[in-house]
């Protein structure tokens, strides 16, 4: 579901019939929580299939037959051997989605009137002032450069197979 329609819902459902969170602005924790669901429902549906799928293709490797047999806990059976092989595809869509996240804070930020960068650029934008413009888009496209890094370094830790020089 995009977040320029999920914000609205979740803001008629838990400010406006329910009133357990404020609409917009900032006014302590609790506006952070509307903001964070929009950004974070979407992407985590995403995440869950993801996890699934790598689990299950998972599970009949040897490895995993092995733990089970040696008698250990169905949790760290699945925490400690199956999940750390399975995190490679799942570093991948955490990297790509750290860049929907990003253009979805755009939104985001202008659904719940929140001062940040998405907003300042599409002042910028509206505004014609194209040096602030070119410096969001700097700034977005650096943050989504380190992330990717950090992922592919990440790799690294994850699985031993993967070395760099």
């Amino acid at each position: 579901m995009p977040t320029f329609w999920l914000g609205p819902l979740l803001i008629i459902l838990f400010s406006l019939k329910l009133d357990w969170l404020p609409v917009s602005g900032r006014h302590g924790i609790a506006s952070l929580v509307l903001p964070a669901l929009t950004l974070g429902l979407g992407m985590s549906a995403i995440l869950v299939r993801m996890t699934r799928s790598s689990l299950l293709e998972i599970f009949p490797k040897e490895f995993v037959l092995t733990a089970r047999a040696k008698g250990l806990p169905e949790r760290r059976v699945i925490l400690r051997h199956a999940l750390r092989n399975a995190l490679i595809p799942l570093l991948t869509v955490v990297g790509l989605q750290i860049g929907a996240l990003l253009t979805g804070s755009i939104i985001t930020e202008t659904i719940f009137s929140w001062p940040g960068l998405g907003r300042l650029t599409i002042q910028a934008i509206q505004g014609r002032d194209y040096p602030l413009v070119q410096g969001c888009i700097l700034a977005i496209a650096l943050t989504y450069l380190l992330v990717n890094l950090l992922i592919d370094l990440l790799y690294a830790a994850v699985d031993p197979r993967v070395q760099y020089p």
